[in-house]
């Protein structure tokens, strides 16, 4: 017989996971957006500058909710390499052959 205490736990994550997963959802197709806007008006897949920009405001956000700021900025990283990405292919297929 599963352990009550657990199954709540567990059924909790799960909730969050799927609200990350939404989440996640609704910022890549705002960033998709982002992308072909930088397409269509010849700006560069990525910028830098609000990059490091972001990972220092969530770093400090992360430490306000005593979460891991390594951890935060590793994830960022993450998404935002993938953005990246997405906007670069969006480039390269608007690029003239």
């Amino acid at each position: 017989m599963p352990d009550a205490t657990l199954q709540r736990f567990r059924q909790s994550i799960d909730n969050i996971d799927a609200a990350l997963v939404f989440l996640l959802a609704e910022r890549f197709k705002v960033t998709q957006a982002v992308g072909h806007y930088k397409a269509e008006n010849g700006l560069p897949p990525a910028d830098p500058g609000r990059e490091e920009s972001q990972i220092a405001r969530l770093r400090s956000l992360a430490r306000d909710a005593d979460l891991d700021p390594e951890f935060s900025e590793k994830f960022l990283r993450f998404i935002i390499d993938e953005v990246i990405r997405h906007h670069q292919s969006l480039q390269d297929d608007g690029a003239p052959q």
